[in-house]
């Protein structure tokens, strides 16, 4: 899998950008705040219509400008694919596959994958637990449509039903329309928990043999998946989970309505990470913690291509700097296949790799 060209208008500082990228590594050179993260940006919002700098599609816009596009000749699947991406401020985004118009950011899945590593991700274990929701939903949405579509509903519905919550004594009649909207939470959130624990059992057999290498074998990585209480086996069918959700739903009914929030369901589940049967999170130190952030990005590489015979296209946005010389050296020797892309200040630091293409980026363009 590779992404062979990019074109952008008006996307971040890159009024028009046209570039070609190598198969395998790729260096973005730049100074601060020049752009060199914004084009990472924007091949991984091609793999899966969203940022991971922003909540809102009209931050990707340029100050100033209704609209952006974006571009991406890409090989997968033993085929040429053309993806292609409109914002426009007010207005839902469109995309394209091929130049046919897709219903959904799921039908992106499998068409471009990446792997998205930046200087916050080493703080992965350390921060709360969205953050890990997010690292599993950014995983799972790229290999699985059904996920993907099935999360997409879920924060719609539990946005709707934390508005009734809020405003239900002021408005009683929203009541009526409450119940709806769990069943309707509860029977996407059985799909969500069950491609987590699936997609965690895998990432439970990759991550502790990476994280070992990088460790020299001084430490023990383990993990645990933990979602709604009343659920017995999240690997179960959804069917099963289903019922048990509800039954969850129920009991914690009355106590949602005096909190006014959604206190059950799958916004709540937590990725324990454990060091040496310490929880990392409280335990850790920085040097431990950055390990296991390291061995959980490194293992959704692996989980990708074991699952779709490709490499993802790996997206390393100024990690390097950030790690000392032996984790550097650790993740230089395992991306030695696939495409690569780095960016970094200084082209000289990366001499250790074998470059296929460098490009040097200022103020939105390329020089």
């Amino acid at each position: 899998m590779r992404v062979q060209s990019v074109t952008l208008d008006f996307f971040r500082n890159y009024t028009h950008l046209e570039v070609e990228f190598h198969p395998g590594v790729n260096v973005i050179v730049g100074e601060n705040a020049q752009g060199k993260t914004n084009l990472l940006e924007a091949v991984a919002y091609l793999s899966s219509a969203s940022s991971h700098r922003a909540r809102y599609d009209r931050e990707l816009i340029q100050f100033g400008i209704d609209r952006a596009f974006l571009k991406a000749e890409v090989f997968s699947r033993q085929r040429s694919h053309t993806l292609e991406a409109q914002l426009t401020r007010g207005a839902r985004r469109q995309l394209w596959s091929n130049g046919v118009r897709l219903k959904s950011a799921g039908e992106l899945s499998g068409l471009l994958t990446t792997v998205l590593f930046c200087p916050e991700d080493l703080y992965l274990i350390r921060e709360g637990a969205a953050a890990r929701r997010r690292y599993l939903d950014s995983c799972i949405c790229q290999l699985r449509p059904k996920y993907a579509a099935a999360l997409a509903e879920y924060h719609r519905l539990h946005e709707q039903k934390l508005r009734i919550l809020k405003d239900w004594e002021e408005k009683p009649s929203l009541l009526d329309t409450l119940d709806d909207f769990s069943l309707r939470m509860a029977q996407c959130g059985a799909v969500i928990i069950h491609y987590r624990a699936h997609f965690v059992k895998k990432l439970a057999q990759t991550a502790p043999q990476i994280h070992a290498e990088c460790s020299g074998g001084r430490e023990t990585l383990r993990m645990r998946y933990e979602t709604v209480s009343s659920i017995t086996d999240p690997m179960a069918p959804t069917r099963q989970l289903l019922d048990q959700l509800l039954d969850h739903q129920e009991r914690h009914r009355q106590a949602e309505l005096e909190a006014r929030s959604c206190l059950t369901g799958p916004h709540k589940d937590e990725l324990t990470i454990f060091i040496d049967e310490n929880p990392a999170k409280n335990f850790g130190s920085q040097g431990q913690i950055r390990t296991a952030a390291l061995a959980l990005k490194m293992a959704a590489r692996d989980i990708f291509y074991q699952d779709t015979g490709e490499w993802p296209v790996l997206l390393l946005d100024d990690v390097l700097s950030e790690l000392d010389s032996r984790r550097q050296e650790f993740v230089l020797n395992r991306i030695t296949s696939g495409q690569v892309f780095i960016t970094c200040c200084e082209e000289e630091k990366l001499t250790r790799l074998e470059t296929g293409k460098a490009f040097h980026i200022r103020n939105g363009q390329l020089i």
